[in-house]
């Protein structure tokens, strides 16, 4: 079991900038998220539209706040642990125990919740005999790509992701690229180098159906699409690799015994803490009178927040507020005297 100062839930935009509040105050830090990447809402939803509130940052993009985000708290040499999701809270003392989807397990004084409007989770598919290939044949994320290779591989989906790892996997692996409609929505550029690849043969594209039934043991061994126009067709197939957008959950974080309102936490103004000392939210998960949902907002309410989590991580020790330019740690921590 890790032990660290404090455990933030969420590598959103908030998420990222709680490492850089707490980093700069000495505090060692883990992140946990459910997403395979950092970035939250910026780069699932919209990572290519423009957000013009960031101060001094007249526009950026959602990739490119999460890039400077990621930039900014490269000193403190962060763990991340993505595709993993909180499971498990239980308190003992003053500190706060969490296990995750992955068993991976942590200890410490503060946890700050700043997980956007709840966990992202795949959609799945409809099907029901599907439920028992789910993490040996099929998948919603790639996590190891070796893991794909000489394949026979179905990927649904009409989105970038679908895109991407068709062309990625195409490489090595026998792409079969299923979508329910005759339009992809992802990147020109991308769907033009998919459509290469289908007139060299080295990819199959099948549209408009969807997916009819699944063949196999233990394993799966052919797919049935079903298309409009009512014909199905058999496909072999090793594995399926969906990509149907995500859906907003609260998780088990609504089990935890906080105080809820309209699927967010409320907490105290002064210090973001919730009705459980230790426990913090920031962000578009937390609720307090005149909130606004803005990431300035949840930056300024983990920059509160950091504060107490510094009381409780260093009992002992007096809180001394430092602009950052004169900060000894940050400083330190760049490099330079």
């Amino acid at each position: 079991m890790k032990k660290f100062d404090a455990i933030i839930i969420g590598a959103g935009p908030v998420g990222l900038f709680s490492v850089h509040q707490l980093g700069i105050k000495g505090l060692k830090v883990v992140v946990i998220d459910n997403l395979n990447k950092a970035g939250g809402q910026c780069i699932e939803l919209y990572p290519d539209k423009p957000i013009y509130d960031i101060p001094a940052v007249p526009e950026c993009t959602g990739e490119e706040l999460t890039n400077r985000l990621l930039e900014q708290i490269k000193p403190f040499k962060t763990e991340f642990f993505l595709n993993e999701r909180v499971e498990e809270i239980n308190q003992k003392e003053n500190d706060w125990f969490v296990k995750t989807t992955s068993n991976n397990k942590f200890v410490a004084p503060n946890i700050i919740i700043a997980g956007g409007v709840g966990s992202f989770e795949p959609r799945k598919l409809a099907l029901k005999e599907a439920e028992k290939f789910e993490g040996k044949s099929i998948f919603y994320a790639v996590k190891d790509k070796e893991k794909f290779k000489n394949k026979n591989i179905s990927i649904f989906g009409g989105g970038d992701s679908a895109l991407d790892w068709a062309l990625e996997l195409s490489k090595f692996s026998n792409i079969t690229l299923i979508h329910r409609r005759n339009e992809f929505r992802g990147a020109n550029h991308t769907l033009s180098q998919i459509k290469e690849l289908e007139k060299s043969r080295k990819l199959t594209i099948k549209t408009p159906c969807q997916l009819e039934s699944i063949g196999g043991g233990d394993k799966i061994k052919y797919i049935s699409i079903k298309f409009d126009d009512g014909k199905i067709e058999k496909i072999d197939t090793d594995i399926i690799l969906g990509f149907f957008g995500l859906i907003m959950k609260l998780g088990p974080i609504a089990e935890w015994g906080l105080n809820m309102n309209k699927k967010t936490i409320e907490v105290n103004p002064e210090n973001f803490q919730t009705n459980k000392k230790g426990i913090f939210a920031a962000g578009d998960i937390c609720s307090y009178p005149g909130k606004l949902k803005l990431i300035l907002s949840g930056f300024h309410e983990v920059a509160l927040a950091s504060v107490e989590c510094f009381k409780r991580a260093r009992p002992k020790e007096k809180f001394r507020f430092e602009f950052t330019t004169s900060s000894k740690i940050i400083q330190g921590r760049l490099g330079k005297k």
